[in-house]
């Protein structure tokens, strides 16, 4: 049996849908997963990356190309597998594939800007919660409890 795997990546194109001769829907995608790190400077670099194929069949892969594009971050899970194949110049290339995945985008969140709060003194409660029923927020006079 072959053994299962999750990735976490980025399509690098819009997912390519096409039909057998008997009429079945195949759509092929490409899967970069990658990791990276901070460099000394503060900068991310990618230390390491790995482009997966993924086949998806008859109505997932209709469905596909109206859920999927390029740049959207997937999650694939499925039996992975090495297919080996002949290149233009005649020599064997090799590329992973997933068999039997299961698909699923995975939804980008909201960019919020950080608004810095002004500083605030232990014990000090915030101008708007000075008048506070409640008594306004924790200090040394006032705990959390």
């Amino acid at each position: 049996m072959l053994p299962q795997i999750t990735i976490d990546g980025r399509l690098v194109s819009d997912p390519e849908l096409k039909f057998t001769g008997a009429g079945k829907a195949v759509a092929n995608m490409r899967v970069a997963a990658s990791d990276s790190k901070k460099d000394d400077a503060g900068n991310w670099q990618t230390t390491e990356q790995i482009f997966i194929n993924v086949t998806l069949w008859e109505a997932e892969a209709e469905t596909s190309v109206e859920h999927f594009a390029k740049g959207d971050r997937v999650l694939v899970s499925g039996r992975i597998f090495q297919r080996e194949y002949e290149k233009s110049d005649g020599s064997k290339g090799y590329s992973l594939e997933v068999k039997f995945p299961t698909v699923a985008k995975i939804p980008s969140a909201p960019r919020v800007e950080r608004q810095q709060a002004p500083q605030q003194q232990w014990g000090q409660a915030p101008a708007a919660a000075q008048n506070d029923p409640w008594g306004g927020a924790p200090d040394a006079t006032n705990p959390p409890f």
